[in-house]
């Protein structure tokens, strides 16, 4: 059974940090690209990052030079730092391999 497990979310104040875990299992992690989405209400979900197997890494435009993703194979965990946040980050964040997904976590960033 695959389980994508988020983690990490809250509440913090315009120009603070987080960082989201996803911790996953029945998947094999290290051959895996994993993504973080994100979503809020009425909208389609939104790439927010990817990284590659391999380890090479992808940013949407809003938050390149702010969100940082990266792997620990190890841990079979894919993390988002997200640093600078911005109101307009907020969104229920969803981290993915294929065709799987997790039950996402909310980030609110108030002003």
């Amino acid at each position: 059974q695959v389980q994508l497990v988020e983690s990490g979310g809250g509440l913090v104040q315009a120009g603070g940090s987080l960082r989201l875990s996803c911790t996953t299992s029945g998947i094999i992690f290290r051959l895996s690209a994993m993504d973080w989405y994100r979503q809020t209400p009425g909208n389609q979900r939104e790439l927010v990052a990817r990284i590659t197997a391999g380890g090479i890494t992808n940013y949407g435009n809003s938050v390149k030079g702010r969100f940082t993703i990266s792997r620990d194979n190890a841990k079979n965990t894919v993390y988002l730092q997200m640093n600078s946040l911005k109101p307009e980050d907020t969104a229920v964040y969803y981290c993915a391999s294929s065709i799987f997904w997790g039950q996402g976590t909310q980030v609110t960033v108030s002003s």
